[in-house]
């Protein structure tokens, strides 16, 4: 009897440790820290380089080795529209398509979401995260909408007069004229159209919310109201509840100044936007690309919240900054306090490179020396210090980290701390140690950079 009754304690003890675990588990706010995130109950920095906007619709040959890759360097986030542009010919969409060449949007596309639910079953494996953006206005514009199975000229279930649609939308979706993303009852209230969106929604929920990686963001880069954004996360968070579970959600806005009232949709409700996406800062360049975040972390420094970088821009390719650029945008966000940093796609991004994985190679030995999640970013340390010459984070007396864009010689004050440090000079591109050595503290310290372009130096007391 004796032995039943341990025997029942010990399942019972199983099954409660079993039910708190998903909770514990998923990822989420760090308890300790909340300007950055916690998965299965730890602190962890996302960096990120991957080549594409939409991962999930690589076939097996192609998406398995790209994560390896990945996680080789120490990559472990990943950017997923539910994107099917037809940029690479192997693109599915989501619904059936009919022998008469026609969509039938009451009947899904089976081969599309098995691929998604792969994608989610590798990046898992590899604990990888992956942050879903549910609507992507470039799918619904220009050159790919005419093909596209919303068209009303492409499925059976609906015609333009029913559904307010029209057969083309030529001009940039940045100017919002598609009635797509008006449907919501605070909106336009199109019942029909909406109706055939949630079911969208609903199925990849049905996918996603049996994972604990993976943090929701409804839009990339919309400049659709903000009644359309609202509508959609409340949906998830409502159907994520009754499925018992959390998830985390915010929206990405397009405007590239993140002191705009459109940002501040997302800042100033924390009720519903656990984490705010801010990529559009990689627009900007220089100090005032650092300026502006700064400026986020103390405007939301009442309630903080992580703050994700999925796209950076910079490629020499590219359109959006040159490669130096990229290079720069990412390490100043990653020092200055960003939750996340992911390299964008190619052309407008480095994607998976050979300087892209050297990044997150040399940001990940800085990690074993110093956590980013202890450190504080702030320049008031650097003297004889010109605009964009170096960037500081640091913990005080124990561990400092400073980013020099194009090399240069700062001053590091180390006054009140008379003791040895260890010094540890990283060339970023290419990914090395280049120097190591001791110094003294007690002073303001002189640093500089061994060479040109960018290199991080990491200071320890321990």
């Amino acid at each position: 009897m004796k032995k039943l009754l341990f025997l029942t304690i010990v399942l019972v003890s199983i099954i409660l440790v079993g039910c708190q675990n998903p909770e514990k588990n998923r990822i989420q706010p760090w308890s300790e820290n909340p300007w950055f995130w916690q998965f299965k109950g730890e602190p962890i920095m996302l960096l990120g380089a991957s080549s594409d906007d939409n991962l999930f619709q690589w076939p097996t040959e192609m998406l398995v080795p790209h994560l390896d890759s990945m996680k080789e360097v120490g990559a472990n986030y990943v950017r997923n529209t539910m994107s099917d542009r037809q940029d690479k010919s192997f693109e599915l969409y989501p619904f059936l398509q009919l022998e008469n060449g026609k969509f039938d949007l009451d009947e899904w596309n089976e081969a599309y979401w098995k691929r998604f639910d792969f994608f989610l079953s590798e990046t898992e494996k590899r604990d990888i995260l992956v942050q879903i953006e549910v609507w992507d206005r470039f799918d619904y514009s220009r050159n790919n909408w005419e093909p596209h199975p919303y068209n009303p000229g492409n499925n059976v279930n609906y015609t333009n007069e029913e559904s307010g649609l029209e057969a083309e939308y030529p001009l940039h979706p940045g100017q919002n004229k598609q009635p797509f993303f008006f449907t919501t009852p605070k909106q336009r209230n199109n019942e029909l159209l909406l109706n055939y969106q949630k079911k969208a929604v609903e199925k990849m929920l049905s996918y996603s919310l049996k994972y604990d990686h993976v943090l929701y963001c409804m839009d990339n880069e919309t400049a659709a109201e903000e009644e359309w954004a609202i509508f959609w996360s409340e949906l998830i968070l409502n159907k994520t509840a009754e499925a018992g579970k959390k998830v985390c959600v915010t929206e990405m806005w397009d405007n590239w100044d993140l002191k705009t009232e459109h940002h501040k949709r997302t800042f100033d409700h924390p009720e519903r936007y656990v984490f705010c996406d801010v990529s559009q800062n990689n627009q900007k360049k220089g100090q005032e690309h650092w300026d502006n975040f700064q400026w986020v972390r103390e405007y939301i420094s009442t309630q903080p919240r992580p703050l994700n970088t999925v796209k950076t821009y910079g490629d020499d390719r590219g359109r959006h900054g040159n490669t130096k650029d990229g290079i720069e945008r990412w390490w100043r966000h990653v020092l200055g306090g960003a939750a996340t940093a992911r390299f964008h796609r190619p052309d407008s991004g480095l994607g998976l490179s050979e300087l892209s994985m050297n990044c997150v190679k040399v940001a990940r030995e800085v990690e074993k020396t110093a956590k980013f999640w202890e450190l504080q970013p702030g320049n008031i340390l650097l003297s004889e210090r010109e605009e964009n010459e170096a960037y500081l984070t640091s913990k005080p007396g124990e561990t400092y980290v400073l980013f020099f864009t194009d090399g240069g010689e700062v001053g590091l004050d180390l006054t009140e701390f008379d003791m040895e440090f260890s010094l540890k000079w990283f060339e970023i591109r290419t990914g090395e140690i280049t120097s190591e050595s001791k110094i003294e503290g007690g002073k303001i310290v002189n640093l500089k950079a061994p060479g040109t372009l960018e290199w991080v130096a990491v200071l320890s007391s321990k």
